[in-house]
């Protein structure tokens, strides 16, 4: 039975004479013809009103959504409820009736522990804490986390009388921007640092956003880095979003249930929804830790799950749970709204196609419940930006998930820090990070129309126009990638600390000799957020464009190899290992990475063959003419992506019958 007004405010919710003074804010408002939102901060919580029985657990959850017309977060006499609102306990989802009330079961359902969480509707915002994180949630642990590293949740003791949610007036936006960040995963100080300067540093600058959603692996795995994390992300000046990834674990978790405790505590809910206009945003959690022999490798296909407790790991699935939920909460949710799944591991990927831990075991479950909805599926994990088009299909999916080709769009949205913060450091001190299938460090621009969207990379601190990178793969460069790979591939034991060759005995491989030609060399374009579905032409000099090829077709084969040198030349030849110093700090000599591992001092060397780019899912190679004169020539690259945007650069080459001397010719002074 539901409770009364008067009732509700015999609970304590009070009602201040002085804010009800106070004019509600109008954020509709826009800045410029563009359309840009501009926020003003809603900050607030959500009310939560003390038991007054004393029970840990009542048989339900009970509450109202409100409009928070005085900017209190407390429900005064005179606000009125919300209608139609999404609320769940995390599994079962209702509608807030006329006045805004919801009723949930709780201990009815057997749940001693819960999230209560809201949906935002498309028409009202929720508040944020001072760092810009959504107040849609409470927890319910009534005697807290098991005894954790970082802390986890705190006992919240016996459960409240009613949990109210406030939210303001906003308006209906079917035009809007966000932006979308995959793994920044910072180690160290030193490494959020790299997030400030590469990632926050660029979303403070505009002012063209209304959300930004970081796709997991918010931090790695020092949970204590949280707090400075948020302060950080919190300049871009809109709600942050996160996701959960398997670096914010609580590795001493006894069991998942209580595996990301401490992400609660910071974020959130590991999963819920929330709508902007016609897009419904779903944030998922789709890692189980430690995964068990019994539950993740009954098919015998999950080895790496059977020591939970001597070598515990994650598997990639969506559990029960959030099964359960998800099916609640789409079956209230218009079939017309573009559906946004936001997860940390993919679904499917390209890197990692034959893997059973870093892809989703229950994709097609996922596929199934989606049916003919709009839909695109985003996520991180892997450190590669992956653009999947509907009907695309590799053929790792089939024997690794027993999958055929997409239904639905997918992207993984590539790292902010690149290649776990690796490589050499830039003109900005950052390391370059190249990603393992050759794009830059970066981020996603995500503008919606509607229920439809697009998509722009940006690469950390270049400019937005640069979109693609470009260089020659000529028999010149493969003796060099060959010697260094040799080098690379000798046992450690007997591999001289010196490599065979390095990046000076690379010739400029922008002079193609008439053999480099004859004996076959490719333009490669690595077009960094390109797809299927993109369009790439080549024109040398004054002749016709030639429509390009992509490497991988996407019609399920495996992965084909191919060299991108544009890449390989920073990945293959690391100068950081040589750094030292007499400053007497062991720590600053070489270069740190991950949890403190230590890199140098040695000679310059290449990072780990598994951050090379032999093959991508993003090349397009052209075969460079065999007849090309003597002389200097221009290559004018043009590429459409699948949105209709339009990028082209140029490269500019010689073609030479023998390679000119590179070095000061000493002896004409002789």
């Amino acid at each position: 039975m539901k409770l009364s007004h008067s009732k509700w405010l015999a609970l304590g919710v009070a009602m201040s004479a002085a804010a009800l003074q106070v004019q509600a804010k109008d954020f509709s408002g826009y800045k410029d013809k563009h359309h840009h939102k501009v926020f003003e901060s809603y900050e607030g919580h959500v009310q939560v009103v003390p038991s007054s029985s004393g029970e840990v657990t009542r048989d339900y959850i009970e509450g109202r959504v409100f409009e928070d017309r005085n900017y209190n977060s407390t429900l005064d006499r005179r606000e009125r409820g919300i209608a139609g609102v999404l609320v769940s306990n995390g599994y079962d989802v209702v509608k807030t009736d006329g006045r805004g009330y919801y009723r949930l079961p709780a201990k009815a359902r057997g749940l001693e522990s819960f999230t209560v969480f809201v949906t935002q509707p498309a028409t009202h915002r929720v508040p944020t804490d001072s760092d810009n994180i959504p107040q849609n949630y409470y927890h319910h642990m009534p005697a807290g986390s098991p005894q954790l590293r970082f802390g986890g949740l705190a006992a919240s003791g016996p459960q409240p009388e009613a949990i109210n949610f406030p939210m303001i007036r906003g308006r209906y936006k079917k035009h809007f921007k966000i932006a979308v960040s995959g793994d920044p995963q910072p180690y160290s100080n030193n490494e959020v640092s790299f997030v400030r300067d590469a990632l926050a540093n660029e979303l403070a600058a505009r002012d063209d956003l209304e959300m930004l959603i970081v796709e997991g692996d918010v931090i790695g795995d020092d949970l204590g880095l949280y707090p400075r994390m948020k302060q950080i992300l919190s300049a871009a000046g809109v709600p942050v979003l996160a996701v959960p990834g398997n670096h914010d674990l609580d590795f001493d978790a006894p069991s998942d249930a209580n595996s990301l405790d401490t992400f609660k505590r910071e974020w959130g809910p590991t999963y819920y929804s929330y709508d902007i206009g016609d897009v419904h945003f779903v944030v998922l959690d789709n890692m189980r830790y430690p995964c068990t022999p019994e539950v993740d490798n009954a098919d015998g296909r999950h080895n790496f799950c059977n020591n939970p407790e001597t070598a515990p790991r994650y598997n990639g699935i969506i559990d029960q749970g959030q099964m359960e939920w998800l099916a609640n909460d789409l079956a209230l949710v218009p079939t017309d709204k573009l559906i946004v799944l936001n997860m940390h591991i993919p679904l499917v990927s390209f890197v990692d196609m034959g893997s059973t831990q870093h892809q989703t075991d229950n994709t097609q479950w996922l596929y199934d419940l989606l049916g003919d909805r709009p839909a695109v599926a985003l996520s991180g994990h892997t450190h590669t930006l992956e653009n999947f088009r509907k009907g695309e299909f590799f053929g790792g999916w089939d024997s690794a998930l027993g999958l055929g080709a997409t239904p639905i769009p997918q992207i993984i949205t590539g790292a902010t820090s690149g290649s776990w913060w690796s490589g050499d450091l830039d003109e900005y001190n950052l390391p370059m990070s190249i990603q393992r299938l050759g794009a830059p460090r970066g981020y996603l621009i995500f503008e919606f129309y509607g229920n439809d969207f697009a998509t722009t990379f940006k690469a950390a601190n270049k400019p937005a126009e640069e979109q693609m990178s470009v260089d020659f793969l000529s028999p010149t460069f493969l003796s060099w990638f060959q010697a260094m790979k040799d080098w690379y591939d000798m046992p450690a034991a007997s591999r001289p600390e010196t490599p065979a060759v390095n990046i000076h005995d690379l010739p400029d491989t922008s002079i193609l000799t008439l053999a480099d030609l004859q004996e076959g060399t490719q333009l490669m374009m690595n077009v960094w957020n390109g797809s299927r579905d993109s369009k790439v032409w080549v024109q040398i000099d004054d002749k016709a464009p030639v429509a390009v090829q992509r490497t991988q077709q996407g019609e399920g084969e495996e992965k084909v190899t191919t060299l991108d040198p544009f890449a390989l030349k920073k990945q293959m030849y690391v100068f950081r290992y040589a750094a030292k110093s007499e400053s007497g700090n062991e720590r600053t000599q070489g270069f740190e990475l991950f949890r403190g591992s230590h890199y140098g001092t040695a000679d310059p060397q290449p990072l780990d063959a598994s951050r090379w780019t032999q093959s991508s899912n993003h090349i397009w190679a052209f075969d460079m003419p065999s007849d090309l004169a003597p002389g200097i020539h221009v290559a004018k690259i043009t590429t459409v992506d699948a949105y209709g945007k339009r990028y082209a650069t140029t490269k500019t080459f010689e073609v030479a019958e023998e390679r000119p001397a590179p070095y000061f010719r000493r002896e004409v002074f002789e």
